[in-house]
């Protein structure tokens, strides 16, 4: 088989995962404290574009698309950002276990989540502080690694170390300062992820940032083969590594600390789900791209309706997926070994 006949039979797979998304889209409208049939959520979705004669009550409609619908996609946006950045990262480092947060952001975007809380800030400036402070703290790792004349990669990495160290610490000094009968508890819940009370201004707010990062991710694919070769290869395949890393650091920054902003810290699915993408359709940033948005996207969903299902109290995302995510990548570091 050649390698253009291989590429087409892999993007079979992608039809495949976007009928898997589909099925979990539709299914976590149905789940919940209030059960939603799937014959009423079809009518309920359908009767926005088609003369369905409404015989259900206003309780229904507002359930799916101002509670239900937010949540949903809000899992779905996180879940593709943080699984593209961890893939393109990967690549860019050619290290498979590089994960988001390698250069800052995830730990810029808590400690701004945190301060936010502790100054009594509200819903939404809590957010707007978390992404800034995320682009503050990979933009601190890019400046301070510009300044070392050293191997650029190995900079970076070290450089995001030590500001992300720097940023959890103060963290856990404004967790020590903290109330401990409101603040304290309300910074902790917040740190171990979740997409409750998310809401659709939330959504309108971190989808710019989102697709601003996901799109020109997607379109410079090809180049992002090129850019997991050695840099002398690279280079003379008349690729400019420089400005290809500027713009996968930009557009995996703003991913992430946009995701972050809004469901707080759930890791393991940037580093997960590109090793489980890679496994299925190989290395090819033209297809692997594609599946990582779309398994990415179906497994947080599918986390998501575990914790609001498990149990009668909502189980924080970050336990979950720390749960499923570290097994899961044993399996997968074993499995790869016997191949």
């Amino acid at each position: 088989m050649n390698t253009v006949d291989g590429r087409k039979e892999k993007k079979h797979y992608i039809y495949i995962f976007v009928i898997l998304l589909i099925i979990i889209f539709l299914l976590s409208f149905t789940i919940g404290r209030y059960p939603i049939s799937i014959g009423l959520l079809l009518k309920v979705l359908f009767s926005k574009v088609l003369p369905i004669v409404k015989t259900w009550p206003e309780t229904i409609d507002t359930i799916v698309f101002k509670v239900r619908l937010p949540r949903i996609i809000g899992a779905m946006l996180v879940g593709a950002s943080l699984s593209v950045s961890g893939a393109v990262y990967q690549g860019m480092f050619k290290n498979p276990l590089v994960s988001p947060d390698i250069l800052g952001v995830t730990s810029g975007s808590a400690f701004g989540a945190a301060l936010a809380i502790f100054l009594s800030f509200n819903t939404v400036e809590i957010q707007i502080s978390s992404f800034i402070f995320g682009l503050i703290g990979v933009s601190l790792v890019y400046l301070i690694s510009k300044r070392i004349k050293d191997d650029p990669l190995i900079t970076l990495v070290i450089t995001g170390v030590l500001v992300g160290s720097i940023f959890t610490s103060l963290t856990s000094l404004i967790k020590y300062l903290a109330d401990t009968d409101d603040k304290l508890p309300t910074i902790t819940f917040w740190l171990m992820g979740s997409l409750t009370g998310i809401s659709p201004k939330d959504i309108k707010t971190v989808l710019i940032p989102i697709l601003l990062g996901m799109i020109p991710l997607y379109i410079l694919r090809w180049h992002l083969n090129v850019l997991s070769l050695e840099e002398d290869e690279a280079k003379t395949l008349g690729l400019d590594t420089g400005k290809l890393r500027v713009i996968v650091i930009a557009c995996s920054t703003l991913m992430t600390a946009a995701a972050v902003s809004i469901s707080g810290m759930i890791g393991w699915i940037g580093l997960v789900i590109p090793h489980l993408s890679r496994m299925i359709v190989g290395p090819d940033y033209r297809v692997l791209l594609p599946t990582t948005i779309l398994l990415g996207s179906s497994y947080l969903l599918l986390i998501d309706n575990i914790a609001r299902a498990l149990t009668t109290v909502e189980i924080p995302l970050g336990i979950l997926t720390s749960l499923v995510g570290a097994p899961f990548f044993i399996f997968l570091l074993l499995t790869n070994r016997r191949s």
